[in-house]
């Protein structure tokens, strides 16, 4: 006789309940930058719209700062860490291969014995670290997920790159993800274009350093003008297609949270998207740079903060990044 194998049971619909995110202390302004390349203020300000970023300290490691993160989104969702089922830690800049950071974590914020995993999908990794975690409560397979989006990319960045060395910040940005009574996370429009890997790279694979110990610490490389184009006109297509599956317009919109990658990126995206003014836009980028997987949460809890956005906002979410990935969707903010 065949065993009947019992349904998971999860919640009708997911929702963010909390946000929580973590800037390094230091501070790290244009002129800093400008000690190592040949450029300006003006230069680097009207290409990337940057004016500073957040560098992290010896003691701020990923997991220090994904801590903090955590913490302020735990508190924000009004649950115990006890409560998290599963932890999701979306980073390619811990540089410890095994465990998974998000193990260490999970323990260290009390959360007990909860799944607990790694993501790489650069900067769009929060986007699927929301995807898996709606599921996950939908499915059953756990009540409340904490989503980490985090990086320290000072540590891969090559500050003689005329091209990104003014790029790239750290910290780390964390979202609660539970039960929900009505739809308040759309579906996810996903994907891949592994044709254009070469376009955002890391410079070496580390296993060169086996028998070449001469060879200079890996760095994250692209080529600007190609991801620019592919993020402008490609991106605001998934973005429309989000909007499409969550059966929103661009009128319905109270906020737009892209990747903080570049402020002429997030200008055109709007223009592309025929955004109205009502819309909040996030602009996080200009004094945090980009902060990869954490830019997302770090930029939704700014602006909550703030009160440019308020609960209850229906926000559309769009990440974007090496890969070439991509990950967006339309959430109800905490």
């Amino acid at each position: 006789m065949t065993a009947k194998i019992k349904p998971a049971r999860g919640a009708a619909y997911a929702r963010i309940m909390g946000v929580g995110g973590y800037r390094p202390v230091r501070v790290v302004p244009n002129e800093e930058i400008l000690k190592h390349i040949d450029s300006s203020d003006e230069w680097i300000r009207s290409r990337s719209g940057i004016a500073t970023r957040h560098w992290a300290g010896p003691e701020e490691t990923v997991s220090a700062m994904s801590l903090e993160a955590a913490g302020k989104a735990i508190a924000d969702a009004g649950i115990t860490a006890d409560q998290i089922g599963a932890v999701i830690v979306s980073t390619v800049s811990h540089f410890k291969q095994t465990p998974a950071v998000a193990t260490e974590i999970a323990h260290k914020v009390g959360a007990g014995k909860p799944a607990a995993f790694d993501i790489s999908a650069g900067c769009a990794g929060f986007g699927y670290g929301l995807a898996m975690a709606r599921d996950m409560v939908t499915g059953g397979s756990a009540e409340h997920v904490l989503v980490i989006g985090v990086e320290r990319l000072s540590d891969l960045t090559d500050l003689e790159d005329r091209a990104t060395a003014f790029l790239f910040g750290d910290g780390a940005g964390a979202v609660v993800v539970g039960p929900s009574a009505e739809p308040a996370i759309g579906p996810v429009v996903w994907g891949s274009e592994g044709d254009k890997a070469e376009t955002i790279k890391q410079t070496v694979a580390w296993d060169v350093y086996r028998e070449e110990t001469d060879v200079r610490f890996p760095a994250i490389t692209q080529e600007g003008q190609a991801v620019f184009r592919w993020a402008v006109f490609e991106m605001a297509k998934i973005a429309q297609q989000a909007l499409d599956e969550a059966g929103v317009s661009p009128e319905d919109l109270d906020v737009f949270i892209p990747h903080q990658a570049n402020m002429r990126i997030i200008d055109s995206m709007v223009k592309t998207l025929k955004l109205p003014e009502s819309v909040t836009v996030a602009r996080d980028v200009e004094t945090t740079g980009n902060t990869s997987a954490a830019s997302i949460p770090l930029a939704m809890e700014r602006l909550l903060a703030t009160g440019a956005a308020k609960s209850g906002d229906t926000a559309l979410l769009i990440g974007f990044g090496a890969g070439l990935v991509y990950a967006a969707t339309v959430v109800t903010l905490p």
